[in-house]
């Protein structure tokens, strides 16, 4: 999550909400890696766990991750929760829970929806706390004239 956390900060550079994600292999190894760039490129799919994912499967040359670990600062959103059970993530571990778009629990709960074919295992709330400061603390100074 510490990896992740990085991540997350590295947006902040671009002007982009401080989420980040990571993709671990089987053994632990990180093979993707992304951080929120939908301002730096104006792009609406540019979320940290479809670029992370996207590494991951040029990593692996395939887009089955299998055996894999996304680690997200930020409960994901619906596209984002589409695309872990699309990719076959076996274990999804985020920090923060999202109240107004998260798909793993607050708002849906799309990677465990029995009607799918593939339902990563899921653990939540890691590292929450500095997950959510980094969040506020984003939100807050674009709130400040």
């Amino acid at each position: 999550m510490r990896v992740a956390l990085d991540e997350a900060r590295a947006a902040l550079a671009t002007g982009d909400v401080p989420v980040g994600a990571i993709v671990l292999d089987p053994d632990g190894v990180v093979i993707g890696r992304g951080h929120n760039v939908r301002e730096a490129r104006a792009d609406p799919t540019g979320h940290a766990e479809v670029l992370a994912l996207r590494e991951a499967a040029s990593a692996r040359d395939a887009w089955r991750l299998e055996g894999c670990t996304l680690v997200a600062t930020l409960e994901p959103c619906t596209m984002c929760a589409g695309a872990i059970v699309l990719a076959r993530i076996s274990t999804l571990v985020f920090g923060a829970y999202d109240a107004k778009a998260g798909a793993v629990g607050s708002l849906w709960d799309v990677v465990r929806d029995r009607r799918l074919n593939h339902r990563p295992e899921v653990v939540s709330g890691v590292l929450a706390e500095e997950s959510t400061r980094l969040l506020d603390d984003f939100f807050r100074q674009r709130r400040t004239p």
